[in-house]
């Protein structure tokens, strides 16, 4: 290795004598063609050419070889008497060698001086170009493992949205199936007990009675819990009926008046599809009732190609810029809206905010992905 560089500094160094020894020949030669016109006069005047350029591109050696040699051809080829060494004038030949091998020396030293100039600005410019190309180059490794953890955090919040509905499916059979049927079991005990008032004082009889009137309640508030966390009829009857089974208990609860706009043949989506559109309807009336002060609200399905969008708009106090930006803004997974938001991207499609002075519209897209089951449900 070492003697393939020291190879290639000798042939380096040989180009550079071999050009200054061209162009002082090349001077020599365009000095003689030029004989006939300028006669003795003025012999240096090529030369110089050759001295300018072996200074700029050659080296110091070079030069002082091309200087060397250009001077020696002058001496011998031009000045009187020609093709001799020998002087008709000596002081006066002498001077004008000397004047030549000065100025000759100064261009060379300032030839030298732009030439380790520009070499070192080539140098920096190097070293920064080296230190860009390193720095877009770590940017680039940042930026890709940063959309590397964004990608993850989003997988993420999809599987803790899922994890979440299972949690919400088990805990809402459980109330179902275990609470429920031991608030049956009470309620019939109660029956019985109530069968046998006639045995027991007033204060007895009352409390028997406030205690099936809150078996019952309780059985009715259960219920409801259980519905809510994950209505029965999002399996058995599809989307479209849990939607209107949901809106109607809302409505009634909350005083608000919604529209439904459901097609009347809406088939059924795959369970991801209806989980997450339910999902972003409750999120969205319990922010309607929250936040926004509305008395009305619609909600549209609409099945268009390839795809389902379903819309929810309130006649409220809107949503400021400011929070829009920030509800819309990437890599804020979370809660939410910005919950459903990322699970809409998991799904392929779209969620946004539309709140311009009063009223807030939210658009949801999903590619229309139909259940296996195939069934329609009617109104």
């Amino acid at each position: 290795m070492q003697e393939s560089g020291s190879s290639t500094f000798r042939h380096e160094i040989a180009i550079r004598y071999g050009l200054a020894t061209l162009a002082a020949m090349a001077a020599l030669l365009l000095r003689e063609l030029l004989s006939p016109f300028l006669g003795t006069d003025n012999p240096y005047h090529t030369v110089w050419a050759a001295v300018v350029f072996a200074s700029w591109y050659c080296g110091v050696g070079p030069a002082i070889f091309a200087t060397l040699l250009g001077g020696l051809g002058v001496w011998y080829w031009f000045l009187p008497p020609t093709r001799s060494f020998h002087l008709q004038h000596p002081k006066t030949e002498i001077s004008g060698i000397v004047g030549f091998l000065l100025f000759s020396g100064l261009i060379i030293v300032l030839g030298e001086a732009n030439r380790r100039s520009l070499e070192k600005s080539r140098r920096a410019e190097e070293a920064l170009q080296k230190a860009h190309d390193e720095l877009e180059q770590k940017v680039k490794e940042r930026t890709a493992a940063l959309e590397a953890a964004n990608a993850g955090l989003g997988e993420l919040s999809s599987r803790l949205q899922q994890i979440r509905d299972e949690e919400r499916r088990q805990i809402a059979r459980e109330l179902h199936d275990s609470v429920g049927q031991l608030l049956t079991a009470l309620s019939i005990n109660i029956a019985v007990v109530q069968s046998q008032v006639s045995h027991l004082d007033p204060s007895a009889v009352r409390a028997v009675s406030e205690n099936a009137s809150l078996i019952d309640q309780l059985s009715r508030e259960t219920r409801t819990i259980s519905h809510l966390l994950h209505p029965p009829l999002l399996d058995v009857a599809g989307l479209a009926s849990a939607v209107r089974w949901y809106v109607d208990g809302f409505s009634e609860r909350s005083k608000i008046k919604i529209d439904v706009d459901i097609p009347e043949a809406f088939r059924r989506l795959s369970d991801e599809t209806e989980i997450a559109i339910f999902r972003m309807v409750q999120e969205c009336l319990t922010n309607i009732h929250r936040h926004s002060g509305a008395t009305a609200a619609a909600i549209r399905f609409r099945a268009e190609d390839s795809r389902v969008l379903v819309e929810v708009q309130d006649n409220g106090n809107g949503i400021t810029l400011d929070k829009q930006l920030e509800l819309s803004s990437p890599g804020r997974s979370g809660v939410g809206f910005r919950g459903m938001r990322e699970r809409f991207r998991q799904l392929g499609g779209t969620l946004e905010i539309r709140s311009e002075g009063r009223g807030t519209m939210v658009i949801a897209t999903l590619p229309l992905v139909e259940s296996n089951t195939d069934r329609t449900v009617k109104k």
